[in-house]
């Protein structure tokens, strides 16, 4: 059921087909990151079921919609973070967990993949749906801007919600369960509704005969109670010592899953661990196969356990979102969070044996059964309502902007903005004489916003009638836009990206640590940062 506002209600619930209307299927885009593989997997699963609501899906990585190759170099970034300094990361999670706004590198950084984010959407799309914080903080900026036309929607795929999943002009929220939606909605999210998780529906409660047979697959011990330990599919955090004290307990045997991690595998087994595994295809055989699943990140293997009905427990979790996650977890009644080791081996004993079995059994297949509507019927009730009705924008006409200090310009405006700009602005405003506007108007507060160097007409115009900049048709981009001449545009994207290079590099290296420690971050990208942003005030 929602949590505050359910963005499909007036509309059927869990509907098993999609009356689509028109000629042809709708489509619906996703856009998600291989930044680890919880991101990706949630997207998998919309997509299924998206596709078996009769919609075309098409899917993107936002890593690939950032500039000049951009997104490769954030990934290895955080990676190396979350590796190399994770006492640093949990400092900038902690430091950036609460704000209502992106730091300034950041913002700089997502200004350069609007134009490759809105290139997703064809005409046939009606709703785009992110299921990564930064892909969301693009789909709302565009949403504002009136640049996309469409339902912009974000799934939270963590269990805990920092502030960049949270970007306004995103239309709706999904939520796997009431305490990430709570969240969301002390953050100011529109449109919070818990819709339950997205798992792949192979992860099913194991019957005796399963346990055995995937034990015998994956040649585990048959009678021998064991603890599937997980770290993405990266392979962070303190793993070795985990596999080591899970041994060390007596209470069962580990079964380590490293990911892509080669490294540690090797590691691990030179540490005497029996049971390694790198990538596994087939995880939900070999969560069959366990008895127990100890995590330290709290991301989608550890809602696949629960689908499993596999108990859960948190244990030496990594920096960041691995110990909000642990926190939303043990909150929610899921899986208790251990942090001393010397509660392992009880906690451990508890959930193998005792009456916590079944009790956290139950509380994690309720999780499944509990939300009204899955993520995908309520995408699809989005994209099922029509699109408003928009007036074709005519043949442009010349305007003439006059700046004292300033060489003047003309620039191509559509008539439907001259009309506008002749009622918003004033023609003989102090300090900004324009030719080409007919009829005075009295609006002083319309050239407030006017920024030097930019057409401050258009300028004044989109910060007094936001609604008529919003009303551009879907997947074009805003009026206000089209004012700008295209050299300009390309000067802007030039420099746009040589900042972005170095926003990039001080987001993953610089600019967090700076922030976490106190120093001003992104302060030298001064003046330069100012210019490029200011379509943001």
């Amino acid at each position: 059921m929602p949590y505050l506002d359910n963005p499909a209600d007036g509309q059927p619930g869990a509907p098993s087909a999609v009356d689509l209307g028109g000629p042809g299927p709708r489509r619906i885009t996703v856009i998600s990151a291989s930044m680890g593989a919880g991101h990706d997997g949630a997207a998998t699963e919309l997509t299924r079921h998206l596709t078996a609501l009769g919609f075309l899906v098409d899917r993107h990585d936002f890593l690939d919609l950032l500039p000049a190759g951009i997104g490769k170099l954030l990934c290895g970034a955080y990676l190396r973070l979350l590796t190399w300094a994770p006492t640093g990361y949990q400092r900038i999670y902690v430091a950036t967990e609460h704000d209502r706004r992106p730091g300034p590198a950041v913002r700089v950084l997502l200004r350069g993949a609007r134009r490759r984010t809105l290139a997703t959407v064809t005409p046939e799309t009606r709703a785009v749906v992110s299921t990564y914080p930064g892909a969301s903080q693009v789909l709302g900026a565009l949403r504002l801007r009136g640049g996309l036309g469409i339902p912009a929607l974000t799934y939270l795929t963590d269990f805990s919600v920092h502030s960049l999943w949270v970007a306004p002009g995103i239309d709706a929220h999904l939520a796997a369960h009431a305490i990430p939606a709570a969240q969301a909605h002390e953050q100011g999210a529109a449109g919070v509704t818990v819709t339950g998780p997205l798992t792949d529906p192979r992860f099913t409660p194991a019957t005796e005969d399963d346990r055995r047979a995937a034990r015998a697959r994956f040649g585990l011990p048959e009678d021998a109670p064991l603890a599937l330990l997980v770290a993405g599919s990266w392979g962070v955090g303190p793993v070795r010592e985990a596999a080591a004290e899970i041994r060390d307990t007596g209470a069962a045997l580990p079964v380590v899953v490293c990911g892509r991690n080669h490294v540690l595998a090797e590691r691990l087994r030179a540490d005497g661990v029996t049971h390694v595994h790198e990538w596994v295809d087939d995880m939900p055989g070999l969560m069959h196969a366990c008895d127990v699943l100890v995590q330290n990140a709290g991301g989608l293997t550890s809602l696949e356990a629960l689908a499993s009905g596999l108990p859960v427990v948190s244990y030496r979790c990594i920096p960041g979102h691995g110990q909000t996650n642990a926190a939303a977890l043990e909150e929610a009644g899921l899986a208790p969070w251990i942090r001393e080791p010397g509660r392992l081996a009880p906690t451990l004993t508890q959930l193998l044996h005792g009456p916590h079995r079944q009790a956290q059994r139950a509380a994690g297949l309720a999780l499944y059964t509990s939300a009204a509507s899955g993520p995908a019927q309520t995408v699809a009730a989005l994209a099922r309502r029509p699109l408003p009705v928009v007036r074709p924008l005519s043949v442009v006409r010349p305007l003439s902007v006059v700046r004292p200090g300033v060489r003047g310009r003309t620039v191509a405006v559509p008539s439907e903005a001259l009309d506008l700009l002749a009622a918003a602005v004033p023609s003989e405003a102090p300090g900004l004489p324009l030719a080409g506007l007919p009829g005075p108007s009295r609006r002083p507060s319309a050239v407030r916003r006017a920024i030097p160097g930019l057409p401050a007409a258009v300028r004044s115009a989109a910060s007094v009638l936001p609604g008529a900049v919003r009303a551009a048709a879907p997947g074009r981009p805003a009026v206000v836009r089209s004012a700008v001449t295209a050299p300009r545009q390309n000067r802007r994207r030039m420099i746009l990206m040589a900042v972005a290079v170095a926003a990039t590099v001080s987001l993953g290296i610089g600019a967090p640590l700076a922030d976490a420690y106190g120093e001003a971050p992104g302060h030298r990208l001064g003046a330069l940062t100012h210019y490029l942003e200011d379509d943001d005030r």
